[in-house]
């Protein structure tokens, strides 16, 4: 097991070196650049923008500015954000504001937001699945399929403008898009519509896969030994039912605490997928390349936990090889 850590540790170094390519060139190629203002604006004298280029080194070839990025990136420093002015985008994305706890940073905010729609999601989907799965073809199991399809087919943001129409300008029970985050209120809206993709997905799929589960020969090997089905459900059949759902999870963890970023946006919530939002619509290319890596990095980590949670699931397994 220590060794599969290390090894896939190890990968994360060309992964995250292939994704900073990757992501550096599309950032170049793109028409455009960070000092660029739209049409009606005032735009910036060109011998400004000669010395915001020679500040940033964006006079630099191109090769020259991706090593002298990374070379930051590697030792901590993401780099200065071209639009926040004298800010460090480590600081903006994990910094909290002043005299405010650690969890009110960007990167903070999100993660509150993401783990919160997570453990919603599995909390409702798992047992829902699980009982249509045992009820099925019953009021309970089209219930449920119903919510799972409903769920699965609509897209997050018009959930998100359905639940804002319903619940904030017309029943007035929620904010739509607030200023000041201190409190309850202002979470239910973005993290029910953050969780019911998930919830219905992971709906269908635990049924699915547990109707697979009861109908295999070692399920019936158990039942006619004669013991409890609350033992068969949860010490044979739920287990291995759990081996695909597992692999979503993992993955759809990173993706939740990371931020969806059509849903922060339309709430105004102040986290990193509002902020990447603004950095490519701003094209601040450091914004850009650090949430960038750091969104590889942590689903890179998903992955693995995925790999761990195979193993504790089903010895059988073999992680390590």
């Amino acid at each position: 097991m220590q060794q599969l850590i290390i090894r896939r540790l190890l990968w994360l170094i060309p992964v995250l070196f292939v994704i900073s390519i990757i992501t550096f060139t599309l950032m170049h190629i793109a028409p455009g650049g960070p000092w660029d203002r739209d049409v009606g604006r005032r735009q910036l004298p060109p011998s400004v923008i000669e010395n915001l280029n020679r500040k940033f080194h964006l006079n630099e070839p191109a090769w020259k500015q991706y090593v002298l990025y990374m070379w930051g990136a590697i030792r901590g420093d993401l780099g200065p954000s071209y639009q926040y002015k004298d800010r460090n985008v480590t600081d903006i994305m994990f910094a909290p504001p002043q005299g405010r706890p650690i969890w009110e940073s960007r990167f903070g905010r999100t993660a509150t937001l993401g783990l919160m729609a997570f453990l919603i999601a599995v909390s409702v989907g798992l047992p829902l699945g699980i009982i249509s799965a045992l009820k099925q073809n019953t009021i309970i199991d089209y219930g449920s399929l119903f919510f799972a399809t409903v769920g699965n087919a609509t897209p997050g943001f018009v959930m998100a403008i359905f639940l804002m129409v319903i619940f904030g300008l017309m029943l007035h029970w929620f904010p739509i898009a607030p200023t000041n985050w201190d409190g309850w209120k202002p979470w239910v809206l973005p993290t029910v519509t953050l969780c019911l993709g998930l919830t219905a997905y992971l709906t269908r799929m635990t049924r699915a896969t547990m109707l697979e589960a009861i109908r295999q020969d070692y399920i019936r090997t158990a039942r006619s030994k004669g013991l409890a089905e609350r033992v068969v459900i949860v010490k044979h059949a739920l287990k291995n039912a759990l081996i695909p759902v597992a692999t979503v999870l993992g993955p759809a963890l990173a993706g939740l605490i990371t931020g969806s970023f059509f849903i922060e946006f339309m709430f105004s919530f102040p986290g990193m997928g509002r902020l990447y939002i603004q950095a490519v619509q701003q094209r601040d290319y450091s914004m850009i390349m650090g949430n960038t890596l750091f969104y590889a990095f942590l689903i890179a980590l998903a992955n693995l936990a995925v790999d761990l949670v195979y193993g504790w699931l089903d010895p059988r397994i073999k992680v390590g090889k």
